[in-house]
């Protein structure tokens, strides 16, 4: 005898053949009704789901974008901080023409100006500097930083009573 049978099934005892009988009509029946099933239910939804106030708990945007003064006011920053987080991304490299920090040959012209008119610099923008430094920064958190910066480079200015 060969060692493989071409006619020899796989199933060999009366339980395996009972078992793929059995398999053999209730899987596709069993398929069917599920089959009939998907197709004639109806998606049901929680009652409480279409109220009102569901929906509109649902329709709540992520987040929300509030201008204006916090709800408590926020200490205004020191000069030094100013200058650190806003002016000295262009002051220090001397970026788009701005005149360096401590650099008074730069300085001298614009200082001649007074704190008004380098304040008015400031708040109009100039160059590549937007208004305001691109800041919602109050005119007196700017005015310190104008005399932190001036008076670094040889500028002998006051700053200017908070308001």
């Amino acid at each position: 005898m060969a060692e493989h049978d071409e006619h020899s099934s796989f199933i060999k005892t009366p339980q395996q053949l009972i078992t793929v009988i059995l398999l053999a009509f209730l899987v596709p029946i069993l398929s069917i009704v599920l089959l009939v099933q998907l197709v004639v239910d109806r998606p049901r939804a929680d009652a409480s789901a279409m109220a009102p106030e569901a929906v509109s708990a649902r329709l709540q945007p992520v987040g929300k974008v509030e201008f204006g003064a916090a709800g408590g006011a926020a200490a205004a920053k020191s000069s030094e901080d100013v200058v650190k987080e806003v002016c000295a991304a262009c002051h220090s490299a001397g970026i788009a023409n701005a005149p360096k920090l401590a650099d008074k040959a730069a300085w001298a012209p614009r200082l001649k100006l007074g704190l008004d008119g380098l304040l008015k610099s400031v708040v109009n923008g100039k160059g590549a500097m937007p208004p305001r430094a691109g800041t919602s920064l109050s005119d007196d958190e700017l005015a310190g930083a104008v005399v932190f910066m001036a008076n670094q480079a040889g500028g002998n200015l006051k700053e200017p009573a908070k308001k």
